[in-house]
């Protein structure tokens, strides 16, 4: 039996039916009682809005997998290349089992977007699996370049476990990846997922070489056309960031190129498409650059501190 709110006397009220068996909006007319699920009114209004988004909702060119499917993706992808974790109420699956379901997972994320690929869901699921082993190579020397370098880390699987460094990078390697074989929109909402996680935004579309080690994370952006090499270190609070920000400039490189072994400490702000970092460069905290520099260069930023005692401002 349908629940019947009745007609305001204030505000002109139109009904609106709900069916059971479809899911399906009607108005301005009351079904069956055998049929029905809600029979409410509605102000004049509300249904000038419904309308209006049901109709704006026929006119989107996209239509995507939902936020929480994607993060469940990436979560189990992640537990599956390492097993250091487990949840306290999850049943310990197979190797096999779990790639079945992942397969099966990243399928259905593909479905909604299955008009925009250019190629079969199903052969996009195949390339990304066949690549799967060399991501998970480039993962593990992340992982070790961490634990290497942060005095902090007791082991290699504290560093895959905890460190949101590794996450990011985990999330944008995937990510990378799936763009790579040509899949809109998903990988952004990969790498935005892990964004909300760690506070680290890293555009799938990015650059970046082996052994890569962001250390603390917090507020570090790496841009679409950034290039990274082999060996950088990056500190929390890092800009790999464009000079102009102009839609006529999105098939152009707008971010920087960071060659092999560059530490950039923390707050370095570099900037534009033209600028590189030469290799085994150190950029300081808190370095606004804009501008290139060469191999081996030691650049920082100079600031004045006055201190003072209470004494001499009285």
């Amino acid at each position: 039996m349908g629940v019947i709110v009745r007609q305001s006397t204030v505000l002109p009220y139109f009904p609106i039916s709900i069916h059971r068996s479809s899911g399906s909006v009607v108005l301005g007319h009351r079904p069956s009682l055998g049929k029905l699920s809600h029979y409410v009114f509605m102000s004049t209004s509300l249904t000038t809005f419904l309308g209006r988004l049901a109709a704006q909702g026929k006119q989107y060119q996209y239509r995507l997998p939902s936020r929480p499917d994607a993060g469940r993706f990436i979560d189990q992808l992640m537990r599956m290349l390492f097993p250091v974790t487990q949840d306290c109420q999850s049943v310990t699956a197979n190797v096999g089992e779990t790639y079945l379901r992942l397969n099966e997972q990243l399928l259905c994320l593909l479905q909604p977007i299955r008009p925009n690929l250019g190629t079969l869901p199903e052969a996009v699921a195949h390339r990304f699996f066949d690549e799967l082993p060399a991501i998970h190579e480039h993962l593990l020397l992340d992982a070790q370049a961490i634990a290497d370098n942060d005095p902090a880390a007791v082991s290699i699987e504290e560093v895959i476990a905890v460190y949101p460094g590794f996450y990011a990078i985990a999330v944008y390697r995937i990510a990378h990846a799936l763009l790579q074989a040509g899949v809109p929109l998903l990988p952004r909402m990969l790498t935005e997922y892990a964004h909300g996680q760690t506070g680290i935004d890293i555009h799938p579309g990015a650059t970046i070489g082996p052994s890569f080690f962001i250390d603390h994370g917090t507020g570090v952006v790496i841009g679409e056309t950034t290039i990274i090499g082999a060996n950088v270190r990056v500190y929390q609070g890092v800009t790999l960031g464009a000079t102009h920000i102009a839609k006529s400039l999105a098939q152009k490189k707008r971010h920087p190129s960071i060659e092999d072994n560059v530490v950039i400490y923390a707050n370095a702000t570099i900037l534009g498409g033209n600028t590189v970092v030469g290799h085994d460069s150190v950029i300081g905290g808190n370095v606004w650059l804009t501008e290139s520099v060469p191999p081996f260069s030691r650049v920082y930023h100079r600031s004045q501190i006055d201190v003072r005692t209470i004494e001499q401002d009285v």
